[in-house]
């Protein structure tokens, strides 16, 4: 009877393991935050979160660049038109952000900026993975998604925030730096151990579902991140309920356009991972770096809303599947 139960609640982890890792991510912030420990060890946490965050990203993406031939990596027609619509809508609410006079306003057209902007998740090849998606035609949108943002951001934010007093090769070296050593050493990586470590290849591919056991341990630290903002940010209520719909009305269009444009070519999952599961590391940073700093709230918003939404995705597949 006690192993039945023990069973039950091992699948039902499994099962809900996206929820219940958002859970627990909200969960240890709020724990972790009314614990009174000392200063030094509150500092260490920090800084081991802010180490593992990106260090579990780069072992997600060599670990999926090792599944897949690189030389199969095609740019489809779909990822023009998202990129257009990537690029296009960040320029237009720029455009509009001066006809808005009010502080409250301004912010929720920059926390748009950033929700549209902001490239794609590295782990949302994790997603396409476990929703049988389309893996090369994610990770080829993935280059060209972070390779817009580093274009389009540099040459639009000067106008946008004049008091930041960066030039278009300063601003662009500040986001290359950012997040191409995510993209570009574990390519090189998975190429090495292809070619010099076969046997090593071989026993990361045996092991089924490994990436997503990453993103599982990922995902409550950037939810618990996600909460830290959210909660130590000084934005009024009417304010952050008008982030909190326009980061929903985001999520939910990217997540939509994605799957509408790139299903014509029978990549429904992966274009509406490809726009709709965003870097929301990265957009808390740039909000902070280069907009009213208020804006990087949007980065925790959008993490919870994108995160529910391929929590549905996998219940639904879930359900496809028995």
């Amino acid at each position: 009877m006690l192993m039945e139960g023990y069973k039950k609640v091992l699948r039902f982890i499994k099962d809900w393991s996206l929820p219940v890792a958002m859970i627990l991510g909200i969960l240890s912030y709020f724990i972790f935050h009314w614990c009174h420990f000392p200063w030094k060890v509150r500092v260490f946490a920090n800084n081991c979160v802010a180490w593992l965050q990106p260090s579990l990203l780069f072992v997600m993406l060599f670990l999926s660049f090792c599944k897949i031939d690189i030389k199969q990596l095609r740019f489809k027609r779909w990822h023009v038109w998202l990129a257009l619509i990537q690029a296009g809508s960040f320029v237009l609410f720029a455009l509009l952000e001066p006809f808005f006079g009010h502080v409250d306003q301004q912010i929720m057209i920059e926390c748009a900026m950033c929700c549209m902007i902001c490239p794609t998740a590295t782990a949302a090849v994790v997603i396409v993975d476990k929703l049988e998606g389309n893996k090369l035609s994610l990770l080829a949108y993935t280059i060209v998604s972070n390779v817009v943002a580093a274009i389009v951001v540099p040459l639009i934010i000067p106008l946008v925030n004049p008091n930041i007093g960066t030039t278009f090769l300063q601003a662009f070296y500040i986001i290359i730096k950012k997040v191409f050593p995510l993209l570009v050493f574990p390519f090189l990586l998975s190429l090495m151990v292809r070619s010099f470590f076969p046997k090593l290849l071989a026993w990361l591919l045996q092991v089924r579902d490994l990436a997503f056991y990453f993103w599982l341990i990922a995902l409550p630290l950037a939810l618990a991140v996600s909460t830290r903002e959210l909660v130590n940010s000084d934005v009024s209520l009417l304010c952050f309920v008008g982030m909190t719909v326009v980061t929903a009305i985001c999520c939910l269009f990217q997540f939509y356009i994605g799957k509408t444009i790139a299903g014509q070519s029978n990549d429904r999952i992966s274009g509406g991972q490809a726009i709709g599961q965003k870097n929301t590391v990265f957009m808390i940073w740039m909000g902070a770096t280069f907009l009213n700093p208020v804006t990087a709230v949007s980065g925790g918003l959008y993490s919870i809303c994108h995160n529910t939404v391929n929590s549905y995705q996998l219940y639904k597949k879930r359900k496809e599947k028995k």
